[in-house]
């Protein structure tokens, strides 16, 4: 049976992944994305349909607000709060690596 080695595209994946090969140059981590929250809140829709679907708002320490996609529960009865709000902050911190990213590369650019 041949075994297809699936890549560990996880944030602490990546993670490892950077540090075994030794890349040092000026990044973001897991860790100043999470550094950077100060607030999380989650918003709860029931669409006509039943779907229920949540939100995170991630607060940023100098206010600014993200959200991501909605998890989403197709089915009611599926609807679980914990993992939804999982789900839901995951995407919502995606939308910050490319605002922290920008953040880093003008601090970069102004040699800061």
């Amino acid at each position: 049976m041949n075994h297809i080695h699936s890549p560990d595209t996880t944030d602490p994946g990546i993670e490892r992944e950077i540090i075994a090969k030794g890349l040092t140059a000026p990044r973001i981590t897991p860790a100043d994305l999470e550094a950077a929250i100060a607030h999380t809140e989650y918003v709860k829709h029931v669409s006509y349909s039943g779907q229920v679907l949540r939100w995170a708002v991630l607060t940023t320490h100098n206010g600014y607000a993200v959200t991501g996609r909605p998890s989403v529960a197709v089915s009611p009865s599926n609807d679980d709060e914990e993992i939804g709000c999982k789900v839901a902050r995951e995407n919502a911190k995606q939308e910050l690596w490319p605002l922290l990213g920008y953040a880093l590369k003008q601090k970069l650019h102004e040699g800061a």
